[in-house]
């Protein structure tokens, strides 16, 4: 039986604090906004129908399981990340909900986000924090598009009309494959698996291994400076796919580029590397990008 490396390090490690619990008023507040992202995600669940929204109660029960569904999958990406949080020490806010106009944009949600306000301690906790998150809403993203794509619709390819296509993944062509057997132009998604399609994609952005996205933590904890080499590869990449395609990754190569993409903050203790069992969950994160990835996201089929 091997020793664990941090226990035989010659450096000090900093000490860990216990981060303060919330407080009563900023609990109702993360309440409040949870409650109006839960309105607008569920008209946008009605407009993803085909219905215009209105005030009545029944019209709007429509909407529930696509807005259901895609709070679950938000909530428990970012629940992950506050657990590691706790776990390892780190001050940060629960999640914030972020509504958003559903006739303006079309999810009802901008999504959400947890606010990190002390310095990650090590490598070790850096992962966990930055793949805890992906990985919790990665599950309930999969398992709704397993209930959902059996419930879609197989449809005629529509003639004559503007459509918008949503790209595949590999992951979402396979279950697509597997479990409709039909042509993905001809399927018409249930909630959802409307939902767990977004939920797969907002998974895939988030593990984009550069600067303060969840896959810049994970690359960073895995190779500490040596990576840089990656970001730049992937930056030029979303240019690439930005003018030959869906032209939304210019402004996402933009955002990594400002955000810090081709290096990443030391922890406290940089020193010192990942542990093997870390190593290969680093590697999982990383596939689990490439399998999630959609190179074009949205197109309008004419």
């Amino acid at each position: 039986m091997s020793a664990d490396p941090y226990l035989a390090w010659p450096e000090p490690f900093p000490p860990r604090v216990a981060p303060p619990r919330p407080r009563l008023r900023v609990v109702l507040l993360h309440a409040l906004l949870l409650a109006g992202t839960a309105y607008t995600a569920t008209v946008a669940g009605v407009q993803w129908e085909g219905i215009r929204p209105g005030g009545d109660l029944g019209v709007l029960v429509r909407g529930l399981p696509f807005s259901l569904t895609l709070i679950a999958i938000l909530l428990t990406h970012e629940s992950g990340h506050y657990l590691m949080c706790r776990r390892h020490g780190v001050d940060a806010t629960l999640p914030y909900f972020l509504p958003a106009p559903p006739f303006i944009f079309p999810l009802g949600t901008f999504g959400a986000f947890i606010r990190i306000r002390s310095p990650f301690p090590d490598r070790r906790a850096l992962f966990d924090i930055g793949a805890g998150g992906p990985w919790a809403g990665f599950v309930v993203a999969l398992v709704a598009l397993v209930v959902g794509l059996p419930m879609s619709k197989v449809v005629p390819m529509p003639a004559g009309a503007a459509v918008l296509e949503l790209g595949d993944s590999l992951l979402t062509r396979g279950l697509t494959t597997l479990l409709v057997d039909a042509d993905p132009r001809t399927v018409v998604l249930h909630p959802i698996a409307l939902a767990g399609w977004f939920g797969m994609f907002v998974t895939s952005i988030n593990l984009i291994p550069a600067g303060q996205l969840d896959g810049g933590h994970v690359l960073h904890a895995a190779f500490g400076k040596r990576h840089r080499v990656v970001p730049i590869l992937l930056i030029g990449t979303l240019v690439w796919l930005g003018t030959t395609g869906w032209s939304g990754w210019l402004l996402w190569a933009a955002i990594i580029a400002l955000m810090g993409g081709l290096g990443h903050p030391p922890t406290r203790a940089d020193f010192a590397p990942l542990d093997r069992r870390r190593l290969l969950g680093a590697c999982a994160s990383l596939a689990l990008f490439v399998i999630t990835f959609v190179p074009e996201p949205f197109r309008i089929l004419d």
